[in-house]
């Protein structure tokens, strides 16, 4: 499911809900995104964000936020 910032813009695709984020697909340079599901405003054909596409570059991770999935 594609994911959209508050400015409507495209910030990839769902992978799956990790426990309290959404992991992104891999994007182009072949790196996953963790965003919260705080971020989350409602979901409809697409996943849309309560961030604008600077605050969603600024709070997502690109570390695994989980620690027991880290080898």
């Amino acid at each position: 499911m594609p994911v959209k910032c508050a400015d409507g813009q495209d910030h990839g695709v769902v992978d799956r809900v990790d426990g309290e984020y959404i992991k992104l697909t891999r994007d182009d340079s072949g790196q996953h995104h963790w965003l919260p599901l705080s971020a989350v405003d409602h979901v409809d054909e697409h996943v849309h964000l309560n961030l604008s596409h600077e605050q969603v570059h600024q709070q997502w991770l690109s570390e695994d936020p989980h620690p027991e999935h880290q080898n």
